[in-house]
């Protein structure tokens, strides 16, 4: 198996779902809190946080 490269938030997303999709939530959410704070666009980081993290989630400052 090759090793990952993370280079976009989308690589990010990636594992994410893949952690998630094999019984890995906690994983999951931290490589998508790591998405989020890659992200340059406030709008797509709000989009992902819905998405992902629910809408109860806080963003953190």
């Amino acid at each position: 198996m090759a090793p990952l490269t993370f280079n976009r938030p989308a690589d990010y997303l990636d594992a994410a779902r893949e952690m998630a999709e094999t019984g890995r939530p906690t994983l999951a959410r931290l490589l998508v809190e790591e998405a989020i704070s890659r992200t340059t666009d406030p709008a797509e980081a709000d989009r992902i946080r819905a998405e992902w993290l629910g809408p109860n989630h806080r963003k953190q400052s």
